[in-house]
């Protein structure tokens, strides 16, 4: 089956597709991917991860087609970036 791991930051967003066998985990794709090697930040123990946005565990086990998507933290709370745009007008 055929699967996408995607992770991105500020300045890069990164989607590469995977081959892997079936009933394979969102872990394994993760891994898999070798995605980790190029962002050596992403702490797989910390780190969130979702399948088509909707978060899962790591043991989410994937269909072919599927995006697992890795989530980077926030750096402001989207409340308060809200209600500073809102009081800067």
């Amino acid at each position: 089956m055929r699967i996408e791991v995607a992770y991105a930051t500020p300045d890069r967003q990164v989607i590469i597709e995977v081959d892997l066998e079936e009933n394979m985990t969102a872990e394994q794709a993760i891994r898999a991917s070798g995605i980790t090697k190029c962002f050596p930040e992403i702490d797989l123990s910390q780190t969130a991860i979702g399948v088509f946005g909707h978060v899962c565990g790591p043991g989410q086990r994937l269909h072919h087609g599927d995006r697992v998507e890795i989530y980077r933290p926030l750096i402001t709370d989207p409340i308060s970036a809200r209600r500073a745009r809102v009081q800067g007008r």
